[in-house]
């Protein structure tokens, strides 16, 4: 393995490596060094558990000490899901999620809370996710409309993870005008050990 430190940011549902502030984060941690990729997701608008832990498993490989990840809304989830199942031994440097959530809230149709269903209906294993994850941080919205205040909780008992609290950005979306996000950028760098 090479000492350059590499990053994988996940993008959330029905969205694209172009989407959001992926692409602003992508660029700002490229400039300071990092390998960034920013994979597209099978099957965005539909998204289930296997494909996604497969294709991130496939994308990310072994990860070590110098692997990190981000991820965005069902993003953490897959993040979590594959770290779940990460081989004994094989720990990741950290993590950052945003908007990351056990549980969700606000979905409008039939169809939403059937593709999100298996997501929620379907332990995580938050012991091995600890173990292998590395230092956890995880930001939340004040006015996020999907992830519910329960889910601060749920990260910070569960995974030991620290919490950080932005107001009023929403989920982090286009929706919510958010296109870049330096509380992201500095998470990073601190469990990166490259804070200034």
């Amino acid at each position: 393995m090479s000492d350059q430190k590499r990053i994988f940011i996940i993008h959330g549902w029905g969205a694209s490596p172009d989407s959001e502030w992926l692409p602003w984060l992508a660029k700002n941690l490229r400039e300071r060094g990092f390998s960034v990729e920013v994979p597209e997701m099978p099957d965005t608008d539909n998204p289930k558990i296997e494909p996604w832990v497969s294709h991130l498993r496939k994308v990310a490989g072994q990860c070590d000490k110098d692997t990190f990840f981000v991820g965005h809304s069902i993003g953490c989830q897959a993040i979590m899901r594959y770290l779940e199942k990460s081989p004994e031994g094989e720990t990741a440097g950290g993590v950052v999620f945003m908007a990351g959530w056990i549980t969700l809230t606000g979905l409008d149709s039939d169809e939403e809370r059937f593709i999100s269903s298996p997501w929620i209906n379907t332990p995580v294993d938050f012991e091995k996710v600890k173990n292998n994850a590395g230092k956890i941080i995880c930001i939340f919205s004040d006015n996020d409309p999907y992830v519910p205040a329960e889910n601060w909780e749920i990260f910070s008992k569960n995974l030991g993870a620290e919490i950080i609290m932005e107001k009023e950005k929403g989920h982090f979306s286009d929706d919510d005008g958010v296109k870049e996000l330096p509380v992201a950028l500095e998470a990073v760098l601190r469990i990166a050990g490259m804070e200034k």
